[in-house]
């Protein structure tokens, strides 16, 4: 009799812990991350005049070769310029505009201006997420004095916003780029 009590009690215990298994809750979808090989940073001169364009491209991504970063020209002092950033993935044919997945998922993604090395600009955004927070596909910077330094663009996925900044964003770094810039 005691055999028969242990082993009812045995299976019913399995079968209330296999009913309870949580094989049938369905996963979260994942938001996989954007595949970025381009970054083209367009600086056009509020009044016109020739653009001066910022450009990276690592069309192997983490493979040997070193990004290819280019400068077409120096900004010229005491100019404002309206900046666009576009984003392709060009490991596809046609090329992926990234910019464009980006600007719908404007509350998950944010760029970040970054002056260093003596660079006398400053910068402003141009472009809002639904909630009006910073995103940053758009914007102005202004050449303030003759100078030279660095400007880097980092794009954050995922991060705190508001914020004050790259320091206190948190996220994820989708891209970011680290040009030498000259104003004259």
């Amino acid at each position: 009799m005691k055999n028969v009590k242990f082993l009812a009690t045995a299976i019913f215990a399995t079968v209330l812990f296999v009913s309870c298994s949580k094989d049938d809750d369905t996963p979260e979808p994942v938001n996989e991350e954007e595949v970025i090989t381009t970054m083209t940073v367009t600086l056009a001169p509020n009044g016109g005049g020739t653009p001066i364009t910022l450009q990276t491209r690592d069309l192997d991504g983490d493979g040997p070769n070193a990004p290819v970063i280019s400068v077409s020209g120096n900004l010229a002092t005491g100019v404002a310029y309206n900046g666009t950033i576009v984003l392709l993935n060009e490991t596809v044919n046609p090329p992926e505009i990234i910019t464009e997945e980006v600007e719908e998922e404007a509350e998950e993604h944010q760029f970040f201006y970054t002056i260093g090395g003596g660079l006398e600009v400053s910068t402003a955004y141009s472009n809002f997420d639904a909630d009006g927070n910073n995103l940053g596909t758009q914007f102005t910077l202004t050449a303030d004095a003759t100078s030279s330094g660095t400007l880097t663009f980092t794009l954050r996925h995922l991060p705190t916003k508001p914020n004050t900044g790259l320091g206190d964003a948190g996220g994820e770094t989708d891209i970011a780029a680290t040009f030498n810039v000259t104003v004259q």
